[in-house]
């Protein structure tokens, strides 16, 4: 089976990458915005012509949120008008698609893991445009797994994980902010059940289903940070402070924990606890 991962430049998508030769049975064709633009419809309809992919993991995303407030035409562009075109290119060459979405579709106001069903209503306009790109998901009834996750992190890119550690060897003291509660994910684990998820024999149909995934257990980004500092041994003081005493910080949930129960149960998975996980990267980075 040919399988396409679209972002192949992006945490996941490196990770999958990483990986994908312990499944020999199936073809990874792997393609970064460009080599394979997924917001330019002709150039996705020219490369189904010529490839039969069958299935689609996209990890092709506008992740930055602070940046998705000043470039709010490129993040829909990506995160909503792409993800259209993909729905429509499974439709006409009759392709499935594991989609990655976000814990930001949620306003975080909840006091409890938030479950699929739960009401959507993303306070920024990062969470916004990975709505409305479920929807076009969700309107076309493809054959479709949207994989809603949170607070992603690897050693390969720019994220909370290398940020922290990259500061804390050149900064005696980093402030971060200890009232936004999250599931830290790892890269490496989501892309192993991404994978999973793409070569298991179980049957599709019955239209888009969404599910949630992270690491088990949940912290403020201050508990994140201080753990990442103990395990890689980093003399450095992490502060903790209120989201609001960050200039120009962007509205973010508060509390965006995921319940994974429905993953659990149809897949039979096991997510580690996020702490465990963390020790594993560390060890691999």
């Amino acid at each position: 089976m040919n399988i396409l991962v679209t972002g192949k430049s992006g945490q996941l998508g490196v990770e999958i990458e990483k990986i994908h030769t312990n499944y020999s049975k199936h073809n990874f064709i792997f393609k970064d915005k460009i080599e394979l633009d997924i917001t330019n419809f002709n150039n996705l309809n020219e490369f189904f012509k010529n490839n039969d992919i069958k299935l689609i993991i996209n990890c092709a995303a506008y992740t930055d949120v602070n940046g998705a407030e000043i470039e709010k035409k490129i993040a829909n562009k990506v995160n909503n008008l792409g993800v259209e075109n993909l729905s429509l290119i499974c439709k006409n060459f009759n392709c499935k698609i594991i989609h990655i979405s976000t814990d930001y579709v949620f306003d975080g106001l909840k006091n409890q893991p938030y479950k699929e069903t739960d009401l959507t209503n993303p306070i920024n306009y990062y969470g916004f445009s990975k709505l409305e790109g479920e929807k076009k998901i969700l309107k076309s009834n493809i054959n479709a797994l949207i994989i809603r996750t949170s607070w992603l992190y690897s050693s390969n890119k720019n994220n909370f994980f290398s940020n922290i550690i990259k500061k804390a060897e050149s900064m005696d003291k980093i402030n971060v902010v200890n009232d936004q509660i999250g599931s830290p994910t790892s890269a490496h684990e989501l892309a192993k059940i991404c994978i999973y998820l793409s070569t298991a024999n179980f049957k599709w149909g019955g239209g888009p289903k969404i599910y949630n995934f992270s690491n088990e257990g949940m912290c403020s980004w201050y508990e994140f940070a201080k753990a990442i500092i103990l395990l890689k041994k980093i003399p450095c003081n992490i502060i903790p402070i209120k989201s609001n005493k960050i200039k120009n910080n962007i509205i973010r949930p508060k509390y965006s924990v995921l319940d994974k129960s429905k993953i659990k149960q149809d897949f039979n998975i096991s997510p580690n606890n996020w702490y465990d996980s963390l020790k594993l990267e560390i060890i691999r980075k």
